[in-house]
């Protein structure tokens, strides 16, 4: 179920191994204009209930978030639930579909922020879904290059026996 803010992009690589990207949140810091990537403090992403801590920046802000693993279906769909100082502030989910040339990615976002959380977060900058949609963009395009650079790369040779 796609949330109400939503950027897709078609990517020439298999679903199962953007999924893989997608899932292993310490590496999202490559492709997303805020996030600088993280650690995992409970689990490791491929499970529901695992714990991400991510580090953030915008500018001159930077800002720590927990995201919690609430949706895992490898090659089909990844979500995670972020909250800052134990409140809900937005979902994230990414949902991949095969096509012809690969998959398509939905990246999408649900702002779960009260109506104070909101104005009291105005002063940190723009958290708007015009603002995700943009930052949606950005990383599906990061996201996609990668991917592709990596399905079009030639698997490493196999090791060369021994001499009998």
């Amino acid at each position: 179920m796609t949330h109400p803010v939503a950027e897709s992009r078609d990517i020439a690589a298999p679903a199962d191994r953007v999924w893989a990207m997608v899932s292993d949140l310490p590496r999202m810091g490559e492709w997303s204009p805020e996030n600088q990537g993280g650690r995992w403090v409970k689990g490791d992403g491929r499970a529901i209930g695992s714990v991400f801590r991510g580090r953030n920046r915008n500018g001159i802000r930077r800002w720590s978030t927990t995201a919690r693993v609430v949706e895992v279906e490898p090659g089909r769909s990844f979500e995670i639930a972020i909250t800052f100082a134990g409140f809900p502030v937005a979902n994230w989910r990414y949902e991949f579909e095969d096509t012809p040339q690969g998959c398509r990615v939905t990246e999408s976002w649900r702002d779960n922020r009260a109506t104070v959380q909101r104005a009291l977060g105005r002063p940190m900058g723009d958290h708007s879904g015009a603002h995700a949609r943009k930052e949606m963009a950005a990383t599906l395009v990061k996201l996609a290059a990668a991917a592709e650079k990596d399905a079009t790369m030639p698997a490493e040779p196999a090791p060369t026996p021994p001499p009998a």
